[in-house]
């Protein structure tokens, strides 16, 4: 299985806790004004990677905390999102995953729920320039909140 991906950065420190590597997903509806990844907005663009070999980036640098899925919009490749969610999970990682849409709009479609329960935390809501803060620890707008998936699913 492949996922369209815009980019790919090894080790991070700043888009969730520890050391993360972050998976820029390819294409997303939302086009927030002031979006710091406009590249990322068309559907067309990127290239398509192999989940397995993001696996191998993974499995190949120890010093990783986990992964995080940004954009883009994750929730746009939902399937091929938790599909490596789940294989990041099974190595003992955590996974952090950034989208436009509200949590509140997740629970309620089916096809989302599964990158949902592959999920540690969850970034949601759109980018709002008006509410931009460079204060914010993993955000970019007071608008977006940072959400613990399993404690407030229970899992």
């Amino acid at each position: 299985m492949k996922l369209r991906v815009a980019g790919i950065v090894d080790e991070s420190i700043v888009d969730g806790p520890g050391i993360r590597l972050v998976v820029f997903t390819q294409g997303c509806k939302h086009n927030c004004i002031g979006c710091q990844n406009p590249e990322t907005h068309s559907f067309k663009g990127g290239e398509l990677i192999n989940i397995n070999s993001i696996i191998q980036m993974i499995k190949s640098n120890p010093l990783l905390d986990g992964i995080t899925l940004s954009g883009g919009e994750p929730f746009e490749q939902v399937r091929e999102c938790a599909i490596l969610a789940k294989k990041v999970r099974e190595l003992g990682l955590n996974v952090v995953t950034y989208t436009g849409y509200t949590f509140e709009e997740i629970l309620k479609d089916e096809n989302s729920r599964e990158l949902l329960l592959y999920t540690d935390i969850l970034i949601d809501g759109k980018f709002d320039i008006t509410k931009k803060s460079l204060m914010l620890k993993f955000r970019g707008s007071t608008n977006q909140r940072i959400i613990d998936v399993r404690k407030y699913l229970g899992i």
